[in-house]
């Protein structure tokens, strides 16, 4: 049994953009900036959080007899032997990959760390008739992503910089 979580190079970027806009709120309050400034970064650290918050408690477990999802307040279980298809949607470098039951689904992405390893894992355990075309050439090369990593680092970048430029006037 094998666990997967979110990559790390995406939370800790992601972590410490939460953490610099709760300390922009508190200078924006401390410095006795206008409430629309605070109510600003209120409204931006509820998303930001959110993400991480659900990023950070996401995995999935490839056991000996199912693939089970984890997320912060539930969790999916579906068993190999009632999974009905495999299917893949990629734009670009972005992949889901999307297990199915009857009732239930699981939707695998890249973000995951060692996503290769996940696709590889999941496809010798799932039943071979329910892999889609799609996803066994997906397969052969799982591509990864790195566009989102960059955005959450330059967000941290343009954060640092306004937090500079509240203590210069």
């Amino acid at each position: 049994m094998k666990s997967y979580t979110i990559r790390r190079p995406f939370l800790i970027p992601l972590g410490i953009l939460l953490l610099q806009t709760l300390l922009l709120f508190a200078i924006v309050i401390a410095q006795g900036q206008p409430k629309s400034k605070a109510i600003i970064l209120g409204i931006l650290f509820v998303p930001v959080a959110g993400l991480f918050v659900e990023s950070f408690f996401r995995r999935i477990v490839v056991a000996a007899d199912a693939v089970i999802s984890y997320r912060p307040f539930r969790q999916k279980r579906l068993a190999y032997d009632e999974i009905t298809a495999v299917d893949t949607i990629q734009v670009k470098k972005r992949v889901f990959m999307t297990v199915s039951t009857e009732e239930h689904f699981v939707i695998i992405s890249n973000a995951y760390a060692d996503f290769p390893a996940l696709v590889r894992e999941l496809l010798e355990k799932v039943p071979p008739a329910t892999i889609s075309e799609d996803t066994a050439k997906m397969a052969e090369d799982p591509p990864l992503k790195s566009s989102d990593i960059y955005s959450c680092w330059f967000g941290v970048a343009l954060l640092a910089i306004i937090m500079i430029l509240q203590f210069v006037k």
